[in-house]
This record gives C-alpha cells, sequence and structure tokens, in this order.
C-alpha cells in the first residue's frame, strides 16, 4: 500500500493512503542505518510503501529535502520535510529577531538541496519607525539577491491574501525560528486548522514552541469552501533556534551563496575560499560593498563548521 506522510509525532507516522485511509504507522528499525544518518528516517511529505501491520517497509525515492544538524547529536541529521515545491522563512526583525545568519544558513542550505525560497517578514504591525526602516533595508538586501519578500502582518490579516496565489498547487514548508508566527499565519490562511500559539517571553523577547511535531495540513479555498488543489499543502514545523548545516562540502559552499557565486568567477584562483588569497573578486565585492557583510559573515561562519567539524547555533 503506498501513500503520504502527512504527520510525525516522533515515534507514530500518520498516513495518507492512496486510498484515502488514514493510517498511524511505525517504522522498521533498520531504516535507521540506511543512508542518511537521520534523527527522523521518514519525514513528513515522504512518499512511502506501508506492509502487513501498519509498518513502514520502503521509502519511495525523495525529489528534494530541507535538512539541518540535529543540535542533540551533533554527527546526525534533521530532516524538516521531503519532497517540497518551496520554503517560506517567516522572519521577523523585532519579537524576536531573526539573525541573518540565519536567514543566510537557511537559505543555503535550501540553495543546496534545490527548494526556492520566499522571504516572509512578519509582526510588521509592531514594529515602529526604525525597525520599519531596518526591514525594508532587510527586504531590499535579499531582493536584490534575487530572493522574493513580502512583509506582512499575520496577526492583523495585512498581506496575508496575497500569498495565496503563490501557495496553490504547491507543497510549502513554514519554518522560522520559534515565536514568528507560523501558527498565526497558518490559522490565518487555514482557518480549521486551530493550530496552537503561545505568547512571546518577556524575559528574553524569544517564542515558545507551540508546534512540537511536523504535519502536513491541506489548503482550502476561502470562496466557495472546495479544495484550492488536491496538491495544495503547507507543512508546520516546530520552531528552531539554531540552523547547522549538514553534508556540505567546502568547496561546494560558495554556490549556495548567489552572489558570492557570481563574483567568484572572477577570482585569480579556482580554489579560493574568499578569506585570505590575493586576487580574490569576493573579498574586493565586499570591500566596495557588492556583497553585504552580513551575508560575508555567514558565509565565514560555515566555513567555520566545516573546519570545527561541529554543529554551530547562529546566533
Amino acid at each position: 500500500m503506498h501513500g503520504l506522510v502527512i504527520k510525525n509525532t516522533g515515534s507514530w507516522y500518520t498516513v495518507l493512503t492512496d486510498d484515502g485511509q488514514l493510517l498511524d504507522c511505525k517504522v522498521k528499525g533498520n531504516f535507521r542505518i540506511k543512508g542518511i544518518r537521520s534523527t527522523n528516517p521518514v519525514a513528513v511529505g515522504d512518499r512511502v510503501v506501508v506492509g502487513e501491520g501498519n509498518w513502514i517497509t520502503e521509502i519511495e525515492d525523495r525529489r528534494n529535502y530541507i535538512i539541518r544538524k540535529s543540535i542533540n547529536l551533533s554527527k546526525q541529521s534533521h530532516i524538516l520535510a521531503a519532497n517540497v515545491d518551496q520554503a517560506l522563512l517567516i522572519v521577523t526583525v523585532s519579537k524576536p529577531e531573526t539573525s541573518t545568519t540565519f536567514i543566510d544558513r537557511f537559505l543555503a542550505s535550501a540553495e543546496a538541496y534545490r527548494v526556492p525560497v520566499i522571504l516572509i517578514f512578519n509582526k510588521t504591525d509592531l514594529l515602529n519607525d526604525e525597525e520599519l526602516h531596518y526591514q525594508q533595508m532587510m527586504i531590499q538586501l535579499y531582493e536584490t539577491i534575487g530572493y522574493e519578500c513580502r512583509a506582512i502582518s499575520a496577526e492583523t490579516g495585512e498581506g496575508v491574501e496575497e500569498l495565496r496565489p503563490m501557495l496553490d498547487g504547491k507543497i510549502t514548508l513554514l519554518s522560522g525560528n520559534s515565536g514568528v508566527g507560523k501558527s498565526t499565519l497558518i490559522n490565518r490562511l487555514v482557518p480549521h486548522a486551530n493550530q496552537r500559539t503561545a505568547e512571546i517571553s518577556d524575559a528574553h523577547h524569544t517564542g515558545m514552541h507551540t508546534t512540537t511535531f511536523s504535519e502536513m495540513i491541506p489548503l482550502n479555498s476561502v470562496t466557495d469552501g472546495s479544495p484550492v488543489d488536491a496538491h495544495s499543502y503547507l507543512i508546520d514545523t516546530p520552531g528552531i533556534k539554531g540552523f547547522g548545516t549538514f553534508d556540505m562540502e567546502r568547496e561546494e559552499l560558495t554556490s549556495y551563496f548567489k552572489e558570492i557565486f557570481e563574483f567568484s568567477k572572477q577570482c585569480r584562483f579556482s580554489d579560493c575560499t574568499h578569506t585570505h588569497e590575493p586576487g580574490c573578486a569576493v573579498l574586493k565585492a565586499v570591500e566596495d560593498h557588492y556583497i553585504a557583510q552580513s551575508r560575508y559573515q555567514s558565509y565565514l561562519s560555515m566555513l567555520e563548521d566545516k573546519d570545527e567539524n561541529k554543529y554551530r547555533e547562529a546566533y
């Protein structure tokens, strides 16, 4: 029996079978020693084969996936979702502040696995003039690089309806730090989802985890109640603090930063690391402000990951 994994609660997986059944399934232990060393051998979005006793016996080939290093087991990975058409990275410039390092690590990982990313700047209704200016500068930075950006308020609904055409007919991963408003946005887009939300911690202006497992939520039309498209889904994932990169070769890292890759073609040496070499076009571009200092620092921090071979939380 074939089906789609639509929910992962850690030890159990909910599978929507091709004939419309919902099955609670478990995974055979030998999955944990095959291929990627992952804390979750089966991910939401996986196409699987279910055998007798509701055991998942096979994972079909993945188109792509978003993966990061597990915080607790640094030599293992955690797959956020598989077989996605795009990702919405929800970020906030305040309450809590999403660091550019976190954004850049997510973008680089998505580039590595060929997943398009749209940056959603949430909580615009809470920003003062200075914060709005900073948000606009960030939007300009990432749009110049080539990433689509949208500014919204999930709380008031501002800008949310404009997102719907971008989601139609696609499987979309939602990700971001805890507290950036993923659940509030989902409740706006899919009122029947009833995702739990929580207040931001006053002490540290950080979010409290309300999603404890990954889940695939079907999108329904707000006009006549009929499904928008059989393949329109949002994948909600638990909020994450750091984004440790996994399974990236040091020499490939340049290609996951779009603007750094473009300037690297002009470097004197083909194996340039863009850290100290003479004739480095990337260093010159940073000096001349064609490459943002924040992006270059994110690149260096990921090089450091490769040098030290350890997980580093993005501050």
